[in-house]
């Protein structure tokens, strides 16, 4: 079975062709700059490369047609006609409280993405846009969402719930939603598989750390607790996203600092995290090199903070499942940044967190096993797939 999946954010559209009873990826890319006056082009399989190509992409529509006939090539192509695709799996991001799983793409769905819009109004229009692109073209190919707020959806009231008056949330849906679900919910399953245990015995922390950054705790294979929020922007520092600070810091910046909501905005999505503290990238390998080869005292102490936030969530959620069994490392930072892995962990030995600095420092794919012989806690790194998961997962709603 080739499934395409299909990940469409506001300008751009990445994508993987899998055969999913083999796991193996035929072909994968990304079209970049759609809409905007130079649009960038890139598509790979084992035996072709092309590098981002300059091109014009008007819109979502014509990007999956270029996509379709890249596949097609008739040189360079991995299949000989698009019905040989059997379906199509997207990335959603947000559902509200709608969907704890994922789902067969019907009109529901679209209007169910439609009113949460509100919620996600980068992101929700992306994806109904790429539904439509891919229903225009493919009329007869069946289409399968997978939320990155579903996941989450297994959080207790206690730890969804704001102090706020009840009736923002009844009548509002102002509550924890959490994202990046999909990758949790994948490297939980593959840390489980490791360790041959059944996930529903195990105490799982999965640190998905890029230049978005959250932290779950599963418990028993459910999300009981996570760092984002009601948006992307609550929880661990980012790239370039403030993470928790004080809820009246936004407030004295209107009115002590003559901000504009837009402007406030701005500074925390945009200009904060680890290129506001540092100030100099929020490219983590950028601050890697500024430690360790020219040991910039800015990118040490945002550094620091950076790793602080991420150990402080640890210790709160190991306390919240009354134990833990596996910490996971993910994302594209926490699976390469072996100075950020170490510094977390350090000084976590009374929760039997101990690191073997060894292991941490190997450049290797897959999953990797951090542990120190005598840490109580297994420590894993692994490379996280969601691109596989939301593969599989359309795999499994077609089956029924």
């Amino acid at each position: 079975m080739l499934i395409l999946t299909i990940n469409c954010g506001s300008s751009s559209v990445k994508y993987q062709l899998i055969n999913v009873e083999t796991e193996v990826l035929l072909a994968e890319g990304i079209a970049e700059r759609v809409g905007e006056a130079t649009s960038l082009f890139t598509y790979k399989t084992d035996s072709f490369k092309k590098k981002k190509r300059e091109m014009l992409i008007h819109n979502h529509e014509q990007a999956i047609q270029i996509i379709l006939d890249h596949l097609t090539d008739e040189h360079h192509g991995v299949i000989a006609k698009v019905e040989e695709i059997d379906a199509v799996g997207h990335r959603l991001v947000h559902a509200g409280e709608y969907y704890s799983g994922s789902v067969l793409i019907d009109d529901h769905v679209i209007e169910v993405m439609k009113e949460c819009t509100v919620l996600a109004p980068l992101h929700n229009p992306a994806n109904i846009k790429g539904v439509g692109a891919m229903k225009h073209i493919l009329p007869d190919t069946p289409q399968c969402g997978v939320f990155d707020t579903a996941f989450h959806q297994t959080l207790p009231p206690k730890a969804y719930l704001y102090a706020l008056p009840l009736e923002y949330y009844t009548d509002h849906k102002i509550r924890r939603y959490g994202f990046h679900g999909t990758s949790h919910k994948y490297v939980s399953q593959v840390a489980a598989d490791f360790v041959g245990k059944d996930i529903k015995e195990l105490k799982i922390i999965t640190a998905h750390i890029g230049n978005g950054a959250s932290i779950t705790a599963i418990d028993g294979g459910k999300s009981v607790d996570t760092s984002m929020g009601f948006t992307p922007l609550e929880g661990l520092m980012m790239g370039t996203r403030c993470g928790d600070i004080d809820p009246a810091i936004p407030i004295h910046m209107q009115q002590q600092m003559g901000m504009s909501v837009e402007e406030v905005n701005t500074v925390l999505n945009k200009r904060s995290g680890m290129l506001g503290l540092s100030a100099i990238s929020n490219d983590m390998r950028e601050i890697e090199e500024d430690i360790l080869e020219r040991k910039v005292p800015n990118a040490i102490q945002a550094h620091e903070v950076y790793a602080y936030r991420i150990k402080k969530y640890i210790g709160a959620y190991t306390a919240a499942m009354n134990g833990l069994d596996i910490l996971v490392f993910t994302g594209g930072v926490g699976e390469n940044m072996p100075i950020l892995r170490s510094l977390v962990c350090e000084d976590m030995d009374f929760l039997g967190i101990k690191l073997n600095e060894t292991e941490n420092n190997q450049f290797k794919g897959g999953t990797l096993d951090l542990s120190a012989e005598d840490s109580r806690v297994k420590i894993l790194k692994i490379q996280t797939n969601e691109e596989l998961m939301i593969a599989m997962e359309t795999k499994r709603l077609l089956a029924k």
